[in-house]
């Protein structure tokens, strides 16, 4: 079998390793038929999250890129210090002393392997799978009460780390994407999505909301990567806010249970 890009595939494709609010897992069958149907040079994600697209495409070469410090670090601790990575998580229990133990530390004291450890533990125990920061960039969600949680999925971590040794992974903001889209490189924007209600607003992965400049922001950086000759596609709540930012470019609707990844 043959990916997207003409790479062999891999035996196994990865999960997403981690669970993330607005994860686009159960999507995919509606986005296949939306993806190019020729061969990119390039795949880039600028809202990387949970990788659900990427580890689907497995491209052979790709820039990913999230503005969540935690999430970038526990994906360059994966894909070149998995071993210790793995030898860390064996400290973690699942009880609610421990979790919140693990909750107060500072992570910018810790190493790079403690903290993507922590990231995991965290990201797999607490309250529905969310991560969740304060505006002081704390986590703050409670303990999930999970009766045996699977913190560690050894075999598909082997996977993820991988599918990311062909992965140039990047902290950043969303519009470091032009440094590096040419034309044919395929770009697919996940961004948190534009509310449809006042109460349905979601945008806690940083402690900087995403709110209805950024995705005028974004909207730009849209259309200068197609101005490009970039092939580019968005996902987005349906709202009269977001078609009025995206006239003229083709519009499809795909439907969503809203949970957890």
């Amino acid at each position: 079998m043959l990916d997207r890009c003409g790479a062999s595939a891999r035996k196994a494709n990865p999960k997403p390793p981690v669970k993330w609010a607005g994860g686009k897992t159960g999507l995919i069958p509606q986005f296949e038929p939306l993806f190019p149907k020729i061969e990119f040079t390039l795949y880039a994600e600028p809202f990387v999250g949970g990788g659900a697209v990427f580890f689907h495409l497995l491209p052979p070469k790709s820039i990913l890129i999230d503005s969540n410090e935690e999430l970038i670090n526990f994906y360059l601790v994966v894909r070149d210090n998995l071993e210790e990575l793995l030898a860390d998580l064996k400290k973690h229990k699942n009880t609610k002393e421990h979790y919140y133990s693990i909750r107060a530390l500072d992570p910018q004291a810790l190493s790079p392997v403690e903290r993507a450890s922590r990231f995991l533990y965290l990201n797999k125990t607490a309250y529905n799978g969310l991560w969740r920061v304060n505006s002081q960039g704390k986590h703050n969600v409670p303990f999930g009460r999970y009766k045996n949680p699977k913190i560690v999925d050894e075999l598909n971590l082997r996977l993820v780390s991988e599918a990311l040794r062909t992965a140039e992974v990047l902290c950043d903001d969303f519009s470091r994407v032009l440094d590096f889209a040419r034309a044919g490189t395929f770009v697919y924007l996940d961004p948190p999505y534009y509310p449809l209600s006042d109460t349905a607003n979601f945008t806690g992965y940083t402690a900087d909301a995403f709110g209805a400049r950024d995705q005028e922001r974004l909207a730009g950086v849209f259309r200068e990567l197609d101005r490009r000759g970039c092939l580019v596609m968005l996902s987005n709540s349906d709202t009269p806010f977001i078609r009025q930012l995206y006239s003229g470019f083709d519009i499809q609707v795909v439907y969503a249970r809203r949970a957890i990844n």
